[in-house]
């Protein structure tokens, strides 16, 4: 199970489709119970399965409006007994305006209004940390994280000064080392991580995706011309060789 934002579905649908690509012919089926798709190949009895949890953390509604809580995570109970679990989160923590899901931040039975969004990215890893401890029993579970998947809309950061998007970009960074740096996120992350006593694998895919400018379906993404998507990947793509890096961990 695939448990995160719409970064998380972008690895999900592409290992869907390597699986399948590689026994075309066997049946399966395709569901979707609330915020949960199921990929299930059914001649091998799996289900590929991916749970919409952009912050990882709970979002209630209560009678003040939707509280993003930050020490909440009733979510999990969907998560338990699954084999593998890869998780994601922090394309959404710098929503602001119409699309941020979220009206007030709750930790400790304190509301906030706002505060710096790094540090709720933190906190609420935090609380993703302490359930894996409590909840995870490695005998039975793969946990791995996905890591910082960057976009691509500022191109002081790749030496193109002036330019906004990714769009018609052809050729990846040159070299191994991406001129902008690593984003803070990864730090957070990372520090977060090296609390954990379960097991817990970090997918770090943040440099080679950094390096890949030109990876993102820009203006020709799903339903034609609608936006400018420098966040996401095309596929086939980028997050196929996320799961390649998952395989060759789980092999």
């Amino acid at each position: 199970m695939f448990v995160g934002d719409s970064l998380s579905r972008n690895q999900w649908q592409s290992l869907v489709c390597l699986l399948y690509t590689s026994v075309p012919k066997t049946n399966y089926n395709a569901t979707r119970v609330g915020d949960v798709s199921i990929f299930t190949f059914l001649d091998f009895g799996i289900d590929v399965m991916l749970d919409r949890s952009v912050y990882l953390v709970d979002v209630v509604r209560e009678a003040k409006g939707r509280i993003l809580k930050l020490d909440s995570i009733e979510g999990g109970k969907l998560w338990k007994g699954i084999d593998m679990l890869i998780f994601n989160t922090w394309h959404w923590w710098n929503r602001r305006g119409p699309t941020q899901p979220w009206d007030y931040i709750e930790i400790g039975g304190q509301y906030y209004k706002d505060m710096d969004r790094v540090v709720a990215f933190e906190k609420a890893l935090i609380t993703w940390a302490k359930w894996i401890d409590t909840n995870i029993y490695p005998a039975k579970t793969m946990v791995f994280f996905q890591g910082i998947s960057p976009s691509h809309y500022n191109g002081t950061d790749w030496n193109q000064p002036g330019v906004k998007t990714c769009l018609g970009q052809r050729q990846p960074v040159s070299g191994s080392t991406y001129p902008g740096g690593l984003p803070p996120a990864l730090t957070v992350l990372k520090n977060v991580l090296s609390t954990i006593e379960k097991p817990v694998t970090l997918l770090d895919v943040t440099n080679l995706c950094l390096l890949r400018k030109d990876g993102h379906p820009s203006i020709y993404g799903l339903g034609g011309r609608t936006g400018m998507d420098c966040s996401h990947w095309c596929l086939a793509g980028v997050p196929d060789t996320w799961n390649q890096i998952l395989y060759n961990l789980v092999s």
